[in-house]
């Protein structure tokens, strides 16, 4: 057997029906379309915004306003708390470090460290952005931030 010989089994492929080819066709005359009427011609019908004239439901509806920022940074959350727990003193705490823990995920955007939570122990974390109290809560702890620069 080569791969001239192979074919699809019999009955598996239906030949396509040519519709407006002859009334031995058996799809001839009005092509299946009908009599007359705008749905019969060529382009006809309604578009899928019509609704018989009535209002459609995108005028109906309330128009949105404002903008989409196009310059948006959406960082990755992690409280101060959580990096306190699970971690030691003297530990360096960098984003590939968060993403191996499960703490934030591979691709989510950068990292932002917020002041929820208490800190005990001393830690480098370097991170794309601090809040004001993550960062005086690490200091207070002993620890040490360096910001990271957007990539």
């Amino acid at each position: 057997m080569n791969l001239h010989d192979l074919k699809p089994a019999s009955g598996s492929r239906k030949k396509r029906t040519r519709a407006g080819r002859g009334i031995s066709a058996g799809r001839g005359k009005t092509a299946g379309r009908g009599m007359n009427g705008q749905n019969s011609r060529s382009g006809g019908g309604k578009g899928p915004y019509f609704e018989g004239g009535q209002l459609p439901l995108f005028r109906r509806l309330p128009t949105l306003r404002g903008f989409t920022n196009i310059n948006r940074v959406d960082y990755q959350p992690l409280n101060v708390g959580l990096l306190a727990q699970d971690f030691e003193a003297g530990d360096e705490i960098t984003p590939e470090v968060l993403i191996e823990g499960g703490y934030i995920r591979k691709n989510g955007g950068p990292v932002v460290i917020l002041g929820d939570g208490d800190m005990t122990i001393a830690l480098t974390v370097k991170a794309h952005r601090f809040s004001k109290s993550a960062r005086s809560k690490i200091e207070a702890a002993g620890g040490t931030v360096e910001i990271l620069p957007l990539s």
